[in-house]
């Protein structure tokens, strides 16, 4: 199993929330279609077909809990799951 269907399995799963690393979260959008444009420490997300932009910012090195749920809603909306 590959790194991004580990963090995709964390990601669905929503148990860790808090213990996603922010460089896997990055990682796993790339590795989902999405297209990174940086403004400071905002990481913002966008992919053709998809209405919602995502904009990560890190805590240290890990991912905000919230932004992570976010990212879950929309590969769940978007039925994106690969695994």
């Amino acid at each position: 199993m590959t790194k991004n269907a580990k963090v995709l399995r964390e990601v669905l799963r929503g148990v860790s929330d808090a213990k996603i690393d922010f460089s896997d979260i990055l990682s796993l959008l790339h590795f989902l279609g999405f297209t990174e444009r940086i403004r400071g420490s905002h990481h913002i997300f966008s992919k053709q077909n998809i209405e919602e932009i995502v904009n990560i910012q890190p805590i240290g090195h890990k991912a905000k809990p919230y932004q992570v749920k976010q990212v879950r809603n929309i590969i769940l909306k978007y039925k994106m799951d690969v695994l």
